[in-house]
């Protein structure tokens, strides 16, 4: 597995595979090709499908600063190795070809292109839930021990920062007012349910502030706010919705949520390892379903579980995420994404308290759900995987 440096990305959304991906291919083609007289770029499979509602054609022509560049839209042409491919030609003043370059965003934000230079870096000498568990108990360490002791106290930093960049978007949420960019012209929510919550008390009141928490990140996402990966821009809402409410009703310090984090990036790197986090490739059971896997198991760790208690509150996040679909109407991350951010938060909170409940024993591993999530990923019909030409994106098209 990589770092979960790589998993944890600060970006701008709305999403990670056809916003923040495009935008780091096309700085690494420029730096191949700075200069020529014009570009032109195709976009192929999931990512012209969508392009357009996840803003990758902007975010490419913001890239290139100003040169000329020619967009060309192949939604219907899958190349072999990910649904989510771009093509980048660099032209001479007649027009010929001068370089080219193929490149796939594979969800997270992260550019790959068949190539040594953009292959994983594996650091951890773990391939599956089972060796960390195994692992954990033989020497009484916790998972967030195992990630300071594979990527060095200087991981403690990385995730200062990505925790104060989660609590900066809650908090821009719920302060902002107004209607989400697109054709959708959905109003924000954050606010209102966070205002809303000061009416109740208890339970309610804590279920209306999650819901808040998770609108607020959602939302920020949409309009292109400044975000982090967990593990993607689309699911971005959930992780840091479920840590920022358990801080404020449990007043965990600061050291205690990027610990929850390392945990949590565990969790997310075993699910892009071994399965995918592509909603082009899997279905939003490889985002939404991963977040509430990571939140889930983040939670049960602040909470005081055991490595094994952590593992059962992850598999519940996957398991009840199975079969998921990616089908954003006009292809905007905002419906059904948003609210599949909220009730995941809700759903982690719950994972986290019934696995706690028990004494960490159950039949189903979290590396036999990921298996599961990945064949049933690839037996879905591209119809559901972020191309919006399935489910909820063919039923609303207004």
């Amino acid at each position: 597995m990589e770092t979960i440096r790589e998993l944890y990305r600060i970006g701008h959304g709305p999403s990670s595979s056809h916003t923040m991906g495009p935008r780091t291919a096309v700085a690494m083609f420029l730096t191949r090709v700075p200069a020529a007289p014009a570009y032109r770029v195709t976009l192929y499979g999931s990512l012209a499908a969508t392009g357009k509602g996840h803003l990758t054609d902007a975010t490419v022509r913001e890239g290139f600063g100003g040169r000329n560049i020619e967009i060309i839209w192949r939604p219907d042409e899958y190349l072999p190795f990910h649904p989510n491919a771009l093509r980048f030609d660099a032209l001479d003043v007649e027009g010929r070809v001068q370089e080219s370059w193929t490149a796939y965003s594979v969800g997270g934000g992260k550019i790959v292109d068949n190539t040594p230079a953009t292959a994983p870096v594996s650091i951890y000498p773990f391939r599956s839930m089972d060796e960390i568990v195994q692992a954990c108990e033989k020497n009484g360490r916790t998972l967030w021990e195992i990630v300071e002791e594979i990527e060095g106290p200087g991981i403690w930093d990385y995730l200062g920062e990505v925790w104060k960049t989660m609590s900066a978007a809650v908090r821009r949420g719920l302060k902002t007012e107004g209607t989400l960019p697109g054709g959708l012209h959905l109003p924000r929510k954050a606010r209102s349910y966070f205002m809303k919550s000061k009416m109740f008390a208890g339970h309610s009141k804590r279920t209306a502030l999650l819901f808040a928490y998770a609108l607020a990140v959602s939302e920020e996402n949409a309009a292109g706010g400044l975000i982090v990966t967990a593990p993607t821009c689309g699911s971005a809402g959930v992780v840091p919705a479920v840590l920022y409410h358990l801080q404020k009703e449990h007043r965990f310090s600061d050291r205690d949520m990027v610990k929850a984090l390392a945990a949590a990036g565990i969790l997310g790197n075993l699910a892009k390892t071994n399965a995918s986090i592509s909603g082009a490739e899997v279905g939003c059971q490889g985002e939404v379903g991963v977040a509430c896997a990571m939140a889930s198991g983040a939670a049960a760790q602040l909470l005081g579980g055991t490595v094994p208690q952590i593992e059962y509150a992850a598999e519940m996040g996957m398991e009840h995420h199975l079969g998921l679909t990616c089908d954003p109407v006009l292809g905007l991350v905002q419906i059904p994404c948003i609210e599949r951010n909220v009730f995941a938060a809700s759903r982690s909170i719950s994972h986290a308290a019934y696995a706690l409940l028990s004494d960490g024993r159950h039949r189903i591993s979290y590396d036999e759900v990921l298996e599961a999530m990945r064949q049933t990923g690839k037996d879905l019909s591209f119809r559901y995987k972020e191309t919006a030409a399935g489910g909820l994106a063919v039923v609303d098209k207004e």
